[in-house]
């Protein structure tokens, strides 16, 4: 009988739907898998060349304008944030959306956003890094999509997202195409919800005029590079196309303006390498999201160190300023401070720091800068610090010395009651310990906007026998209330001095405590050792009493 040809069944035995258990051939020509081979490792060539192509090595141009304009490239700069050997990179291959006639013949290395996951001191973060090498770093429908999936990331992951970001807002080439832009993409939206979740924060690394600006605005932390970096609603071209306004740059969002004056950034450094530093330390005192506790460390600092110099640091003689933040870094573990915005509204102080190694917040009116008033950028500045200690598990630790909040036109046309009560809104809903010691003054609203006494339910409310605390100025109050009597006295200056002398007596920490109003009133130099205590037996969060509603409407 003819035996079937090799690619014929058999007619011998009946066919069947099973399928074979026999092996796979092992007769197929040593030649055909020399072939399958070289094609496998022909793709992978083409692969690694094309991921190569996107490389630093493979643009000296691009490379090189950057480096002149003392700038790192996008990927230097992750690789000197980052662990050494921690990066993975997704999405290097990509190319722009080449679906128009303008797009078609677009250049656009990894489409002009790096993404990818790293490691910091050992913890997992996300990292993007805008390339202002390809289209002065301007954001892509693909590139958007890479950035998309970095947050998705940092959200599923809870992880803590680091934006490094050079660049002007939408690409034109793309952006002015409704099939484009019409669907607005959910990357904001995206923000909003990682918000609170995990830390974010920004560097700003250059030009970072539109798109950058809005999305370092939703950043917990943002650094600038000061006469490098600018951040603004809009560039200078565009201001003046829409406006008329002629500016250059620098002026309208160097650091000057949006470190110093308007707070939009936190810090201001001279180089890129500080810049990566300072991100690096204040991500150390931060959980990598809300459900993981604040990162402690071994203290070697004593909790029952007792600082004589906390007996000279805050004079008793109201009218004579210093400097809180003096005191902050005697009470902290020591070299455990980070100021934030510390050139921004620096009547009153906000920094993170360590105390027995646990990270804390401190939030203290600084005399030394309007007698430690409370305008609208302070409310604004501790209102937002809250907020950052509150998601992360940090307590609150209030040191008071506040004459009141600002009055006045200037203060009326500066919103103050609306920025004000963004500041009692976000003290009210705080679920994180929080402990006061009045240092000095505590006066009026401003002194219960300060944790002072029991109105927000600290969990330790202390004075200094120098606390004097009352509802308003003496000096104002007396001029209001005895206007008349003073006017009719023999001697008027003589009788509202002695008016004056006669409440200040009745201002004292004695008298706080006598009704308690206050838990104690305190040695100084026992400060932080009490401070610490109470942290070790109050629970992290507090249940807040809320009635059945689904939300808080702040203020502004």
């Amino acid at each position: 009988m003819k035996s079937p040809s090799p690619n014929q069944p058999s007619t011998d035995r009946p066919s069947t739907d099973r399928p074979s258990t026999d092996r796979p051939s092992t007769d197929r020509p040593s030649a055909d898998r020399a072939d399958e081979v070289a094609d496998t490792r022909q793709l992978l060539a083409e692969v690694e060349a094309r991921r190569a192509s996107v490389m630093d090595d493979a643009r000296p141009r691009a490379v090189a304008r950057q480096r002149a304009d003392g700038k790192m490239t996008a990927r230097e700069r992750i690789a000197t944030l980052a662990d050494p050997g921690s990066w993975r990179e997704f999405g290097a291959l990509v190319t722009a959306a080449a679906d128009t006639d303008v797009t078609r013949d677009l250049e656009a290395p990894a489409d002009g956003i790096v993404t990818g996951l790293a490691t910091i001191d050992g913890r997992p973060v996300v990292i993007t890094s805008q390339d202002f090498t390809v289209y002065g770093g301007s954001s892509s429908v693909i590139g958007s999509l890479k950035l998309a999936r970095a947050v998705d990331k940092a959200i599923d992951a809870g992880l803590p997202l680091i934006r490094l970001l050079e660049g002007g807002g939408h690409r034109i080439q793309e952006g002015l195409d409704a099939r484009h832009f019409a669907s607005a993409k959910g990357i904001f939206n995206a923000f909003t919800r990682a918000s609170g979740w995990v830390p974010i924060v920004a560097a700003m690394l250059g030009p970072c005029f539109a798109g950058p600006t809005n999305h370092a605005a939703l950043a917990d932390y943002v650094v600038m590079v000061r006469g490098i970096a600018t951040m603004g609603m809009a560039g200078p071209a565009l201001v003046k196309a829409g406006t008329g306004e002629e500016i250059d740059k620098e002026a309208l969002g160097g650091a000057t303006l949006q470190v110093d004056e308007t707070g939009a950034a936190d810090l201001a450094v001279d180089s890129e390498a500080e810049c990566f530093a300072a991100l690096r330390r204040y991500l150390s005192y931060l959980p990598s999201n809300a459900q993981q506790a604040p990162p402690v460390v071994t203290c070697g600092d004593p909790i029952d160190r007792r600082d004589e110099a906390l007996l000279d640091l805050v004079p008793a003689n109201l009218r004579k300023p210093y400097d809180v933040r003096k005191v902050v870094g005697v009470l902290a573990d020591a070299g455990r401070v980070l100021e934030i915005k510390p050139a921004h509204a620096r009547n009153i102080v906000t920094a993170i720091a360590r105390m027995d190694g646990r990270p804390v917040g401190f939030i203290a009116n600084n005399p030394l800068f309007a007698a430690g008033m409370m305008d609208g950028n302070a409310c604004d500045k501790a209102a937002h610090f809250i907020a950052v200690c509150d998601a992360f598990g940090l307590p609150l630790i209030y040191l008071i010395d506040v004459p009141g909040f600002a009055i006045g036109s200037g203060a009326e046309r500066s919103r103050m009651p609306r920025r004000s009560a963004k500041l009692i809104h976000e003290l009210g809903n705080a679920s994180v310990p929080r402990l006061s010691v009045v240092l000095r003054k505590g006066y009026g609203l401003a002194y219960v906007a300060m944790c002072g006494g029991r109105g927000f339910g600290a969990d330790a409310c202390f004075a200094w026998p120098t606390a004097q605390i009352c509802a308003m100025s003496v000096e104002g109050a007396v001029d209001i209330a005895y206007r008349k009597e003073i006017q009719a006295a023999a001697d008027p200056a003589a009788r509202r001095a002695e008016l004056i002398e006669d409440f200040k007596d009745r201002l004292g920490a004695l008298r706080a405590a006598e009704h308690f109003g206050i838990d104690d009133i305190i040695d100084p130099r026992d400060t932080r050792r009490l401070i610490i205590e109470t942290l070790r037996v109050t629970p992290p969060r507090r249940r807040l009493d809320l009635p059945p509603k689904f939300r808080s409407i702040a203020p502004i």
